[in-house]
């Protein structure tokens, strides 16, 4: 099915033509890819997914999924040796009418919703296995610095309230950032190289309710996304795991739509070594000005900052920063210059 350009803020329909609607409702009238359909309108899914669900061999499943994808109403993407599918964004406005006249309560689709239910908790059940393996490490950290509340409330006050069409979680881990700031776009999309981080996060998230972010394995120096396809472009904690986040920021900063936002969570520079063999930090995090010098150079400008240190009377050894740059194009900040967020 034909695509608009660049992100888009709804599942507005777009107009058919005549062919391609007879040939996608031709792809559509089978019954295993009906439910097939009304399976990944609830969010994403494996090969092995639908294979557990529907009970029917891998073979026959990729078969049907292959037709579904050749008439456009789906998408595949790779995550190490899985693949995932989903509806294509394009077509959703075109598929959902017809799920949404389906009898759900009703078998068959009631019976695929109960097993895609017992899917979904077999996989927070692994995901909460992973992290409870890495959990003491991070507590480690959070008692650190400022609680996240505190962390996701600046987030949420410094980016304000101007409307996100779409926007991407550069190094998501766990979702947390998605979880946050999804509900509040029209799309929204992670990336994070390690196969079983993005198991944690769509476990998260689906438990959240938000089961349609777009998840994707992928290096953040080469980030599998178009130049400018996102009005907001979120690294948080990420830069000082990395040898080069200069590097990072620069092609953080290829994503940016005309008159989008970059924003950059991290920590300010500490003497913490420890945390180097504990946490496996590169960098004992970074100066206010450090970054917005990268920003600037990626061609970013109107670089705000923001410290959360820790109040007086505390032992928290931490200070997280955050920095909001701009897209320079759009003329916001000419100057490039860095000020405090009120």
């Amino acid at each position: 099915m034909s695509s608009e350009s660049g992100p888009t803020n709804s599942t507005t329909p777009v107009p058919v033509p005549f062919a391609e609607a007879l040939a996608v409702l031709r792809a559509a009238a089978e019954e295993t890819r009906l439910r097939i359909l009304a399976l990944l309108a609830e969010g994403e899914l494996s090969v092995s997914d639908l294979t557990d669900i529907l009970g029917q061999s891998q073979p026959r499943i990729s078969r049907h999924l292959k037709l579904l994808v050749e008439s456009g109403l789906i998408e595949r993407h790779r995550e190490g040796a899985w693949a995932f599918f989903r509806l294509r964004e394009a077509a959703i406005g075109f598929v959902e009418p017809l799920i949404a006249a389906l009898d759900r309560v009703a078998p068959p689709l009631s019976e695929d919703r109960a097993r895609l239910d017992s899917v979904r908790t077999q996989r927070a059940e692994a995901a909460q296995a992973f992290f409870a393996r890495l959990a003491p490490k991070w507590d480690g950290l959070r008692s650190l610095h400022v609680p996240e509340t505190t962390v996701e409330a600046a987030v949420l006050d410094v980016l304000g309230d101007r409307p996100i069409r779409h926007v991407v979680d550069l190094g998501t881990g766990t979702g947390k950032m998605l979880g946050l700031l999804a509900p509040l776009a029209g799309r929204a999309t992670g990336l994070d190289s390690s196969h079983a981080m993005l198991s944690v996060a769509r476990a998260n998230l689906e438990r959240l309710g938000l089961s349609r972010v777009d998840l994707r394995q992928g290096d953040i120096h080469a980030p599998p996304f178009g130049r400018g396809g996102f009005d907001l472009v979120v690294l948080h904690q990420v830069l000082h795991y990395l040898d080069d986040p200069a590097r990072a920021l620069r092609e953080a900063a290829r994503l940016v739509a005309p008159g989008g936002r970059l924003l950059v969570v991290d920590f300010a520079p500490h003497n913490l070594e420890q945390l180097r063999e504990s946490q496996a930090h590169r960098r004992l995090g970074f100066a206010a000005d450090q970054i917005a010098g990268w920003l600037v150079q990626a061609g970013l400008g109107d670089v705000e900052s923001r410290d959360l240190a820790p109040e007086d009377g505390t032992e928290l050894p931490l200070t997280v920063t955050l920095w909001l740059a701009h897209d320079a194009s759009a003329g916001i900040g000419a100057d490039h210059s860095e000020r405090a967020v009120a």
